[in-house]
């Protein structure tokens, strides 16, 4: 055989050898500030998505707190380096509006249509659609994680105490003292205190906590929340503390521990802690319930106001990513998907279908209660009071709330004096986000 026939018959050899390499999958980053068990489950969601994707691939990262996730975008998108996609909480809304405005921002509602999608908002439940869309009902950000604050409490505290589950806020002070009697060391507690105390209790009671439909309608929103009503919830907290009955325990879920752990019997905070609670908590029956209700403000209840965070969709990238951002955004829309994350960590199921497959599943019948965040939400049609709030700077302003909610708690300021001083230096907030963005 002659060199020429070896060449090519050991050409052909090493061809048919060769492995055939799969087409190179399209990329995109997913910054998020889920940690420890919700962090797990977002990376096994994106696993599942890449496995189920012949053309792309979510690299999800863990940015830290949702602070410091939204700060590390704003950041990197001014460096060029931003990602595809951020979580960004609830109050970071009328940021990242404004960022769209100056053609920071990719719709969803935009983006699903590019990419060929079908996309029906109508399919979300409308106490979470209706806090991200613009004033023509488009969508702006992918709702993720929606939660509500619920007050949490410890069975076994309160039978062993002789208290009945509150459903008032005479009722959760009358619950406390006897919690107290009976030897538990900070009966009553709360984590963001802002959401839960101002922004919730508000709602809860159909009060604005600001001009313009709580900033919905327009810039030039001024608070409110310095009222007599917040004022005299936030004077009986202070009270309760003084008589040994509250404990603070820090702004954000600091004070988880304290529940976990039997020292606090009653906390108010997010729905979506039912998953690590069912995890950790054996010493005692634990449950959820409704806010309580304070009876010298309403009647009966409005609705209470979502919390948690939704998706971003930054601009600078290529279109073929984009399009893998609208197919994992479907995904992560779908029945089955938002069945399973509702299930197992508590935050709401943002799809009426997911609601329903969890009910056909039987989870509300083998886990009672759990759908409490959910009736929250949809028990009456959200007034401008109540639908949510809008307010530029919101995550500087829920600082200067923490500052004086602390200073009432140590005793150093009356109610009074720290919400006026809240409202004043919060109202410095809106005027600069309003001039920037005017």
């Amino acid at each position: 055989m002659n060199s020429n026939r070896i060449l090519a018959a050991s050409t052909a050899i090493a061809l048919v050898a060769q492995p055939v390499l799969a087409a190179e999958k399209t990329e995109f980053q997913f910054w998020h500030a889920m940690g420890g068990d919700l962090g797990e489950r977002v990376d096994a969601m994106s696993a599942k998505f890449n496995e189920g994707s012949d053309t792309c691939r979510v690299n999800p990262v863990y940015k830290g707190n949702y602070t410091e996730n939204m700060t590390a975008a704003i950041a990197a998108f001014r460096a060029g380096e931003q990602p595809h996609v951020v979580q960004v909480f609830e109050v970071g809304t009328a940021t990242m509006m404004a960022a769209g405005d100056n053609g920071a921002i990719y719709p969803v509602y935009k983006l699903m249509e590019d990419a060929g999608i079908d996309f029906d908002p109508s399919e979300y439940l409308p106490a979470v659609i209706s806090y991200y869309t613009d004033t023509d009902g488009n969508l702006l950000s992918l709702p993720f994680n929606s939660s509500t604050p619920v007050l949490w409490y410890n069975k076994t505290a309160l039978d062993a105490a002789g208290a009945e589950i509150p459903t008032t806020w005479d009722e959760v002070e009358e619950a406390a003292r006897k919690l107290k009697e009976n030897g538990v060391e900070k009966p009553f507690s709360f984590g963001w205190q802002s959401w839960v105390n101002i922004e919730n209790y508000s709602g809860w009671h159909d009060l604005p906590m600001a001009t313009q439909e709580n900033g919905f309608a327009g810039l030039d929103t001024e608070f409110t929340f310095n009222n007599e009503n917040v004022v005299n919830h936030i004077q009986r907290i202070a009270d309760m503390g003084d008589e040994g009955l509250f404990a603070y325990g820090g702004r954000r879920g600091d004070s988880r521990a304290q529940f976990v752990n039997g020292e606090t019997a009653l906390w108010i905070n997010s729905s979506a802690y039912y998953g690590g609670f069912k995890d950790e908590i054996t010493d005692f029956e634990f449950g959820q319930t409704m806010l309580p209700l304070d009876t010298a403000v309403a009647d009966a209840p409005q609705n209470s106001i979502i919390g948690g965070a939704t998706l971003w969709v930054l601009q600078g990238h290529e279109q073929p990513a984009y399009t893998c951002v609208a197919e994992f955004f479907n995904f992560l829309s779908s029945p089955e998907q938002q069945a399973e994350w509702h299930q197992g960590t508590g935050y709401v199921p943002i799809t009426t279908a997911a609601y329903e497959l969890s009910r056909e599943q039987g989870f509300y019948e083998t886990d009672p209660l759990t759908d409490t965040a959910i009736k929250q939400l949809s028990l009456n049609t959200p007034t401008p009071a109540s639908k949510g709030i809008r307010f530029g700077n919101f995550v500087q302003v829920r600082d200067v709330i923490n500052e004086e909610l602390e200073a009432v708690w140590a005793g150093d300021k009356s109610a009074q004096e720290a919400l006026d001083a809240a409202v004043e230096r919060g109202n410095a907030l809106l005027r600069k986000f309003q001039d920037a963005n005017s």
